[in-house]
């Protein structure tokens, strides 16, 4: 075959590939501008120019009311009454009649000392009483008979009135001799110790057998009245002195209602009694090697949970402040320079602010300067901005507290995640 037949057998197929080429580029092209348009209509619903959105940071309002200023100060328990049994009579121990830690009742029987010299003094006066009612009756007869003799000179004035002086020494007699008999009696009855009160006694202080009360009264138990228990909480003289002036400048205002002498005890373990006190009264001296003013409050203990001599913490309402404003207390930051929070503004802009903290109140500090009612206040979100450019505007959404269960599941969500899970801010 001649080789331009070959050619022009050629010609038609690179022609076909040309414009099977050029079709493909064609539609190529028109897939990637849709794709484009896709792309770009894609954002239609999120922010101007297809950025992120803005971070969320957890806010609340600040408002303005009267809240009571709550201080808490150390203290320790005390029982309300405290009776050392101690041994009245002289004598052997011979039995301890009561279970040591158990709780007694005014007049039970404790210790039983040997009663037998006292039982014999007992009866030795009994007998002299005897002895001097019978002479007390025979002076009255002969008194009585010589009445109507003297009348009638029968007998001489004197021995009428000796009758009469004898019968009164008789009768003087008796009354000694009934006082002995009770004396007697109250050592008898001091052979068998009893409690002076009632509440909780302690350990035995010593045994049967032992001889006590000769020349002093022995100690034998401590009782110790523990319901309702006091708690004796100390104050710094300077805060009191602060606290009164910032109420004479009308700062402050004095507690009152009900809950206003209402102490709450909060234990070792941070847990808080289920009972309320009542505060009793703030001494008047300042104890001149610390500084401190005691006062002293009243516990109500029906189960014994609480003991004397524990450590606890004391919390109370001495004052109240007019139109504060209280936050969560991680809103606040606390340096030497000052105390500062974070506005959020109506446009998204943060700010700080100093502002003025008085005291704090159910894990809240109360700000009493450099808050305005309204205002948001930004209390979670933090760790968001610090990724971020400067002057990020942010979105304000009410925060909301952890709940307990939340708080104690979280830190155990935390160490099941995989170390290289990234955080999601």
């Amino acid at each position: 075959m001649p080789a331009s037949h070959v050619a022009a057998r050629r010609l038609p197929l690179r022609r076909g590939v040309s414009l099977t080429l050029a079709a493909t580029a064609v539609l190529l092209s028109l897939a990637l501008v849709a794709c484009g348009k896709k792309e770009a209509a894609a954002p239609a619903g999120g922010p101007p120019g297809g950025g992120m959105p803005p971070p969320e940071v957890g806010v609340v309002v600040a408002k303005a009311g009267e809240i009571g200023l709550v201080t808490e100060l150390p203290g320790r328990l005390e029982a309300s009454r405290v009776a050392e049994v101690r041994a009245r009579a002289a004598g052997i121990l011979l039995k301890r009649v009561f279970r040591e830690g158990s709780d007694v009742k005014a007049g039970q029987p404790l210790f039983r000392i040997d009663p037998a010299p006292y039982e014999a003094t007992l009866r030795s006066a009994e007998a002299s009483l005897a002895r001097a009612e019978a002479n007390a009756a025979q002076a009255k007869a002969l008194a009585e008979r010589y009445k109507p003799l003297v009348e009638a000179n029968a007998v001489s004035k004197q021995d009428y009135a000796n009758a009469v002086a004898s019968q009164k020494a008789a009768e003087a007699d008796v009354q000694a001799s009934r006082a002995s008999v009770t004396t007697a009696r109250i050592s008898v009855g001091y052979a068998t110790v009893t409690a002076p009160i009632s509440g909780r006694i302690g350990r035995a202080l010593v045994t049967e057998g032992a001889l006590v009360g000769q020349g002093e009264a022995t100690p034998l138990a401590t009782i110790q009245q523990i319901d309702p228990l006091y708690v004796n909480f100390t104050q710094s003289a300077t805060e009191v002195m602060r606290m009164r002036r910032a109420m004479a400048r009308g700062q402050l205002q004095r507690a009152s209602g009900p809950d206003a002498a209402e102490v709450r005890v909060v234990l070792e373990d941070g847990t808080e009694f289920a009972q309320r006190g009542r505060l009793l009264f703030s001494d008047l001296t300042v104890d001149p090697t610390t500084g401190q003013i005691t006062l002293r409050a009243e516990v109500p203990n029906p189960k014994g949970e609480l003991l004397p001599g524990m450590y606890v913490r004391v919390k109370t309402e001495q004052a109240q402040v007019d139109k504060a404003i209280s936050v969560p207390q991680q809103a606040v930051t606390r340096t030497e320079q000052g105390d500062t929070v974070t506005i959020v503004g109506a446009d998204g802009k943060l700010s700080k602010r100093n502002v003025k903290i008085t005291a704090g109140k159910d894990n809240r500090w109360i700000v009493t300067d450099g808050l305005k009612e309204g205002e948001q206040v930004m209390v979670d979100g933090f760790q968001k901005l610090q990724m971020l450019p400067p002057n990020t505007p942010v979105k304000a959404v009410p925060w909301q507290p952890p709940t307990t269960a939340a708080a104690a599941a979280a830190p155990a969500a935390a160490a099941s995640a995989p170390a290289a899970a990234p955080a999601k801010q």
